[in-house]
């Protein structure tokens, strides 16, 4: 057994390609192994017979183990060959020939070790020429199977190439992946050309800026993830109610958000830190920073003080923001500062989404989707309830789990309680 590669220990002999007793010249495929799930041809380096195999086809061994004896081409061994008598049929319940010819273990008295090859070594070891096996019958031929090698099938299956109509140009007739290409043309459809090749685009200043950032503070920022769901059916209820007056601004799901999260900075002043390079900087002021998406990637403008606006100031100013962000007017300062942002693709369909902290901030708020679906009341009886599915991605150097979750459970509390939202005057 052949060893193919430097991580090879063991491989399958799939198949035989030539019989005992034939003779075979250099190049000439001899046995198929499989590694790896890589079915390999082992091909003949010289001239020469097969005189037995010793591994039937199916069994798996180690490197190096002998699997055939065959000798070297001479003057004499085609006449050996045609002088060979045929192969007596083997006893009942006896061991195959193969078996009974397995050579001889290291310092075994009773059968003298075979005497060394005339020739180089080959593919398989040498047998002793003395007292050669007799050549196994060949097996009589299946109208079903047909000689074709592994790769050959394969791509005969790739090609939609039907084997029966293909003349191998192999040993024995043996059809091999070249005698299917050469066919394919006759027998199937040419493929259609290969579609160009895609062109890397360069990617604009703003989208170089924004990966870099990110990938920054993914690699450098500890984020640890902390995940709940807010029943919104009144907030949902309280906004259509709002909105019906016909009063402008129109409110947005966004712009309760924004204002929530806001209100909770004020709840929960521990977590309006962010950590920096001259060391933890808490903010006095509730700036929310609004994930945007523009043609020019994810921009994330800060509402100033969002926390002490009034809902419809926050209205405004977010709509305004977002606005002038996606045409390219916004302020670099505008887009600086606070310890927390919203990203908001509920739009989307999404139940659940785990964003990347913005740099420079400490926590982002991940929103997904509205969902409908039943959970038991206090009776235990089935209620319909609209759930908003948040995930809440924070900097462990800043927040440990517990001041992080009493954030996120402010926001969600807000969001469950809305009246707050629509009546908390700024403070």
């Amino acid at each position: 057994m052949p060893k193919l590669g430097l991580t090879m220990t063991e491989g399958t002999l799939a198949e035989w390609l030539v019989k005992p007793g034939a003779t075979f010249t250099a190049g000439t495929a001899l046995y198929i192994v499989e590694s790896d799930k890589v079915a390999t041809e082992i091909e003949a380096e010289a001239d020469g017979r097969l005189l037995e195999t010793v591994l039937p086809e199916g069994e798996t061994v180690d490197v190096g183990t002998v699997i055939a004896y065959w000798e070297a081409a001479g003057p004499d061994v085609a006449a050996r060959a045609a002088a060979a008598p045929p192969p007596a049929p083997p006893a009942a319940g006896s061991e195959t020939a193969g078996a009974s010819r397995a050579p001889p273990r290291t310092g075994s008295a009773s059968v003298a070790p075979p005497a060394p090859p005339a020739s180089p070594a080959s593919l398989v070891a040498p047998a002793p020429l003395a007292h050669p096996a007799p050549p196994a019958p060949p097996a009589p031929a299946s109208s079903e199977r047909l000689p074709v090698t592994p790769y050959a099938r394969r791509r005969a299956r790739e090609l939609s190439v039907d084997l029966r109509a293909v003349a191998g140009t192999g040993p024995g007739g043996r059809v091999q992946a070249r005698d299917v290409e050469r066919a394919a043309p006759a027998v199937h459809a040419p493929a259609p050309p290969a579609a160009a090749a895609p062109k890397a685009v360069r990617p604009s200043a703003t989208q170089q800026t924004m990966a870099r950032r990110l990938t920054m503070a993914k690699q450098q920022v500890p984020h640890f993830y902390l995940a709940l769901e807010a029943e919104v059916s009144a907030l949902l209820a309280l906004r259509h109610e709002f909105n019906a007056r016909g009063e402008a601004p129109k409110l947005t799901l966004n712009h309760l958000l924004v204002a929530a999260v806001g209100r909770a900075l004020r709840d929960e002043p521990q977590a309006n830190r962010v950590w920096a390079d001259e060391g933890i900087v808490a903010f006095e002021r509730s700036d929310v920073g609004i994930a945007v998406d523009t043609d020019r990637g994810l921009l994330v403008p800060v509402l100033r003080d969002a926390g002490r606006l009034p809902l419809a100031a926050i209205a405004q100013g977010a709509t305004d923001l977002v606005d002038r962000t996606r045409a390219g007017s916004i302020a670099a300062e505008e887009m600086s500062g606070g310890s927390v942002t919203v990203s908001n693709a509920g739009m989307l369909n999404v139940t659940y989404m785990t964003p990347i902290i913005n740099p420079g901030q400490a926590m982002v708020l991940g929103v997904g989707s509205v969902r409908e679906l039943f959970r038991p009341d206090a009776q235990g009886r089935p209620a319909l309830r609209r759930e908003l599915g948040l995930v809440l991605a924070a900097d462990h150097r800043i927040l440990s789990g517990a001041p992080a979750l009493r954030f996120l459970n402010a926001v969600v509390r807000r969001l469950e309680q809305p009246a707050g939202l629509f009546t908390d005057p700024p403070s």
